[in-house]
């Protein structure tokens, strides 16, 4: 008797195990699901590689943005700022750099330019740090202002393209193969970086717990800085991806895609409250909402009034499942089958 019970109890215990795993890891088999969704109704989409690389292209700047936004919510907090820090940088970078009639014409080097645009979104990120870590202000509000002040400041300083920008400054993000590669070393490097590495380990201990983090010894304040820091580093580097993409400074640049990299986030299995999830899975995230979005572009049956609408459903599918997702896993561990 009690060896069948020993085999029933390694059986569901191997049952619950492998469930768990699915739930960690679901963002690829709804990635094929969407593939084949999209090779069925919208094959244009993905007709020849041509297609495929631009898909990927455009994905890149989202894909820094997520990220980012998922190493904030790893850390047990979140960036609302991220699209207005890449749209901010690029546009304050352009107006040095450019030649446009309103722009300032300071200089007209790519090097220079490229400085400029990391250190700018790297300082905001910095100063949202603090602003949480030593003076103690919420993530949302403090993130959030930043957002209606960066927006603004970038109104304030142009509301037409900026143009005239250096060739190698364009071509970073305007060569569509080495866009990609910047993308995929990126979440190759973070991927290392938190499975491997003493801070990968302290993000996902102060995502867990702030207070025990502490207890353990990290410098909770200081993450929290060094990764708020991160986070505008890469918004820049999007902003950056964002400008050679489109070959100009747009007046609207970065705006609204602080909720598709939320989107692509949560659909990777990033946890809303910390302490969960694999940058992987973010990248599966990354693909499937630019995939989406692409297919969208292409579809007649959708209209370009109507996309902002459908990306709202996609993110509130996201939350959906994000939701169910968190159940079913505390279901699982409460029974105390793991």
């Amino acid at each position: 008797m009690s060896t069948e019970q020993g085999f029933i109890g390694r059986t569901f215990g191997d049952r619950d195990d492998v469930i768990l795993t699915l739930l960690d890891n679901m963002i690829w088999p709804i990635l094929a699901v969407v593939i084949l969704g999209v090779l069925v109704f919208v094959p244009q989409t993905l007709r020849n590689v041509q297609a495929i690389r631009l898909v990927l292209w455009a994905a890149v700047p989202i894909g820094l943005l997520v990220l980012a936004e998922s190493l904030c919510l790893l850390s047990g907090h979140f960036d609302l700022s991220i699209g207005s820090i890449a749209g901010f940088s690029a546009m304050f970078t352009g107006m040095i750099l450019g030649t446009c009639p309103s722009c300032w014409g300071v200089t007209t080097s790519p090097w220079a330019g490229f400085g400029i645009i990391l250190v700018t979104g790297a300082l905001i990120g910095l100063v949202n740090g603090i602003m949480i870590a030593k003076v103690g202000l919420n993530p949302f509000l403090q993130t959030l202002a930043f957002l209606i002040i960066f927006e603004g400041g970038k109104t304030a300083m142009q509301t037409q393209p900026v143009t005239g920008l250096p060739r190698l400054y364009v071509d970073v993000g305007g060569t569509p193969e080495f866009a990609i590669a910047v993308l995929l070393f990126a979440f190759l490097v973070f991927g290392l970086l938190m499975r491997f590495t003493t801070f990968g380990q302290a993000v996902y201990a102060l995502g867990s717990s702030e207070k025990s983090a502490r207890e353990v010894g990290i410098d909770t304040e200081r993450l929290i800085i060094v990764v708020y820091t991160i986070s505008g580093l890469l918004a820049a580097i999007a902003g950056l991806m964002l400008t050679g993409f489109v070959g100009v400074v747009p007046p609207l640049i970065g705006e609204g895609l602080v909720f598709q990299a939320f989107a692509g986030a949560v659909i990777g299995g990033i946890s809303l409250f910390g302490g969960r999830g694999k940058i992987t899975g973010a990248l599966g995230g990354v693909v499937l909402i630019q995939l989406v979005q692409s297919a969208l572009n292409n579809s007649p049956a959708v209209g370009a009034t109507q996309i902002q609408m459908v990306n709202g459903f996609v993110l509130l599918a996201a939350i959906l499942l994000y939701s169910t997702q968190a159940k079913l896993r505390a279901r699982i561990l409460a029974s105390g089958a793991v």
